[in-house]
């Protein structure tokens, strides 16, 4: 078996495992996920006073953000098993009028052509038909919620938050650091979550 076949193989077994198993595991993770759709939380933006330091590590944060995913993409095994088709395919379809290491870079070319205008298009679209996990209590993690009551004097009080479709309320205890500010959080107030505790369906939230 040569180069192409086996690589034409390669990619028609790699992704058709990987389309069932996908879309068998899509649908058991909505299944179970409704099991938790009362869970939910937030994360907050700093405080006034650190408005340029959150602004410098956010953009950081994306820019390392877009670099990982630009690696994972490329080293992701749908990628590779994609590149793998359309190198077996290309490199079988012009061997006729290829040969030697002319055949080799136009098959690499194909397989990248192939990759981003067959494979792509159709993967996207078959992964539509996969049901989306309902969210949880750590997916919510640096969403907003609405205070439903005053803050009392030790900065807890009950938010209110969408998760999953369904508004929920859960307790709030506003950080360390702006609870020795003088500004008190009052009903109607927007906060943001800074953490969660799943299990006492809690949460920490801190000023906006």
């Amino acid at each position: 078996m040569d180069l192409y076949v086996w690589s034409l193989l390669l990619g028609v077994v790699g992704l058709g495992a990987m389309s069932f198993t996908g879309l068998i595991g899509s649908g058991h993770s909505s299944g179970h996920g409704h099991g938790h759709g009362h869970a939910h939380g937030g994360h907050g933006h700093a405080s006034p006073g650190n408005g340029h330091a959150h602004s410098h590590a956010h953009g950081d944060g994306h820019s390392h953000g877009i670099a990982s995913k630009s690696l994972w993409t490329i080293t992701s095994p749908r990628y590779l098993f994609s590149l793998a088709l359309g190198f077996g395919t290309a490199g079988e379809l012009l061997r006729p009028v290829l040969s030697g290491p002319l055949l080799l870079i136009a098959a690499a070319a194909g397989a990248i052509v192939f990759e981003r205008l067959v494979v792509s298009p159709l993967w996207n679209f078959t992964m539509r038909f996969a049901s989306t996990p309902a969210s949880t209590l750590e997916s919510a993690v640096t969403d907003e919620a609405t205070a439903v009551t005053a803050f009392d004097q030790n900065g807890q009080g009950i938010v209110s938050l969408e998760v999953d479709g369904q508004v929920v309320q859960i307790l709030a205890t506003l950080r360390s650091d702006d609870r020795v500010l003088p500004t008190r959080v009052r009903a109607g107030q927007r906060v943001r979550i800074e953490d969660v505790n799943v299990e006492k369906n809690s949460c920490t939230v801190s000023l906006i």
